[in-house]
């Protein structure tokens, strides 16, 4: 039973990107709004994300010049989207998502650059892009949190230098080049020494940046409006009245409470990547749901789904693809706990490929990740393990380091040490120690060699297209800024398995963010965004940022939806002094 109750307009759950936005917009219009996380720090996955977002069509892509032909966006996400293409939400989220930015950009803290180029992951596909579309959160100087910089959830480990994390694009690269660029060299260190300089007066850095810096930020603009965000709080139930949901109980300091919301709940819990259930029921890699490794917060494990399963909600399990996929590796950190490492840019490096355990080649590595792990999927049908192995040579490895292995100048030994990175000093060496045919696979390096040297990959052709490239090596002496052989020993391997970031299978929800039933037909007052809602990209990975641009727009659609009536009060009684005033 409740032994206390208080009364809200709108209760979100989760403080991620999509219930962050949902609760910011709805405040913003006057309602009042309350946040709950049952996790004891806020920002969920979106804290440990690259930050990115893809919407098309923003003032942000203006003004770098970048027009879209008419319908364009809408052409590619019908190509990649294929037989789940949701014409109304789609449309919906093409419609909002510059508008979204706009809210965001103009009344908040929340603010976005967008690089002049960034290719769509498919650009050569009908409607794809070279740029415009996806853009990255600016870094964001934690001290504007106060005291509650101390409740935001960390980067993910595996993705720090020191317990920084490096922003996407620029800071990588000037990372990975800064011995060979004496520019770069002078950021390294003064990023370095600054980070140093809040680790010793703060205990942490405070130049957020990517997942971390937009998590930090939306706190902000909800800290500006007065949104209480409960943390410790996990919701245990849905009220449920004749007519829909009306608020929520939650467990908060071992009492339950029942929170009313006269116009909605938000359910915004992250998915599911760690509901080891649903995993085995979706997952077709995972047939006991054990057999995945996902990167995103251990808390995320469904609770949303069920919810608005409790009432009536339904969650469509015909999607092709329940997650959106990312090839793995798992670590062993220095405290002794497990670490899961994403490989997103390692794998499209020169001197870089992957091998099944039979010791062949399976796909360009250069592609998304998404891509990727489809075909390493496929590669591995019938075979009792879904892995693989990413190989170079001494050369790539010290040049661009291999998944949490850095580049030079920084040690290899405890990787070694621990079994995560292996090590031959031949090709036949290596393929003992990894368990790989040895004549296979040295059969198989030298025919990539071969082309290789000739800065072409006729097999798999890596490098050949716009997002192999961008994530190559531009520095490169070679033709292709993906390709260059694996000669240099000793050689080197870390195994890969399949993982996500995020999970694409949710609730089934309209244009307007309402949580469907197996009918088709709302359930009143209850809303879904973010990855707790169906993915609008219908099983696909159409570029960087396709989960948090959704995740942002669909939260500021669901805002709004939420304070329609309220608005349109607020804005009726604003309007009466001004009225009067005219006609005195």
């Amino acid at each position: 039973m409740s032994d206390q109750q208080q009364d809200f307009d709108v209760v979100v759950v989760g403080t991620g990107a999509s219930g962050m936005s949902a609760a910011v917009t709805a405040a913003a219009d006057g309602l009042k709004v309350l946040v709950v996380e049952k996790q004891p720090l806020f920002g969920g996955t979106t804290a440990r994300s690259g930050g990115w977002l893809w919407v098309p069509g923003t003032h942000l892509a203006t003004s770098q010049g970048v027009h879209e032909p008419p319908g364009a966006a809408r052409t590619y996400l019908q190509d990649q989207a294929g037989t789940h293409f949701d014409p109304a939400r789609v449309d919906a989220f093409l419609e909002k998502g510059p508008e979204a930015l706009r809210f965001f950009t103009d009344r908040t803290c929340v603010q976005f650059d967008m690089p002049a180029v960034f290719p769509d992951y498919h650009a050569e596909a009908p409607g794809g892009q070279q740029a415009g579309r996806a853009m990255v959160t600016r870094p964001f100087d934690g001290r504007e949190l106060g005291d509650r910089i101390k409740l935001l959830a960390p980067p993910l480990p595996e993705l720090t230098v020191f317990g920084m994390m490096l922003g996407s694009g620029v800071e990588i690269r000037h990372f990975m080049r800064v011995f060979r660029s004496l520019e770069s060299f002078v950021f390294v260190t003064r990023r370095l020494a600054r980070h140093a300089m809040d680790v010793l007066q703060f205990g942490r850095g405070m130049n957020l940046t990517n997942g971390n810096a937009l998590a930090g930020r939306l706190h902000k603009a909800a800290m500006d409006l007065g949104i209480p965000v409960w943390l410790q709080s996990p919701v245990k139930q849905l009220l449920v009245e004749h007519d829909g949901i009306k608020g929520v109980i939650v467990e908060r300091d071992g009492r339950q409470i029942t929170v009313r919301a006269r116009r909605g709940v938000v359910l915004a819990c992250g998915g599911f990547p760690h509901d080891l259930a649903r995993r085995a029921q979706l997952f077709p890699h995972a047939p006991t749901g054990a057999e995945h490794h996902s990167p995103s917060p251990a808390a995320n494990t469904g609770d949303g789904l069920r919810l608005a399963e409790s009432v009536g909600g339904h969650v469509d399990p015909t999607i092709p693809h329940a997650a959106a996929w990312v090839p793995t590796s798992v670590t062993r950190r220095p405290d002794g706990s497990s670490g899961v490492m994403p490989h997103f840019i390692d794998r499209a490096k020169p001197g870089v490929i992957a091998v099944t355990r039979a010791g062949r080649r399976f796909t360009n590595e250069g592609n998304s990740y998404h891509d990727f792990v489809q075909d390493m999927v496929a590669a591995c049908r019938g075979t009792p393990e879904v892995s693989a192995w990413l190989l170079c040579d001494h050369r790539a490895l010290r040049r661009y380091g291999l998944g949490c292995v850095p580049p030079f100048p920084m040690p290899l030994g405890r990787h070694l040490r621990s079994g995560y990175l292996k090590r031959g000093r031949t090709l036949v060496d290596l393929a003992r120690v990894i368990g790989v045919d040895a004549a296979t696979l040295k059969a198989t390096v030298e025919h990539f060699n071969e082309g290789a040297r000739r800065g072409e990959d006729p097999e798999f052709g890596k490098g050949s297209k716009a997002y192999n490239r961008y994530q190559g090596d531009a520095l490169h002496d070679g033709a292709n800024p993906c390709v260059a052989p694996l000669q240099d020993g000793p050689f080197y391997a870390i195994k890969l398995v399949v993982g996500d970031i995020g999970t694409f299978a949710g609730l089934a929800t309209d244009a307007q963010t309402r949580v469907l039933g197996a009918d088709g037909r709302p359930i009143p007052g209850l809303y879904a965004v973010g990855n707790d809602a169906a993915s609008i990209m219908g099983g696909n990975y159409p570029g960087a940022g396709i989960t948090l641009g959704p995740a942002v727009t669909f939260g500021y659609v669901c805002g709004k939806q939420l304070s329609e009536p309220a608005a349109l009060k607020i804005e009726q009684r604003l309007a009466q002094p001004v009225a009067l005033e005219r006609r005195a």
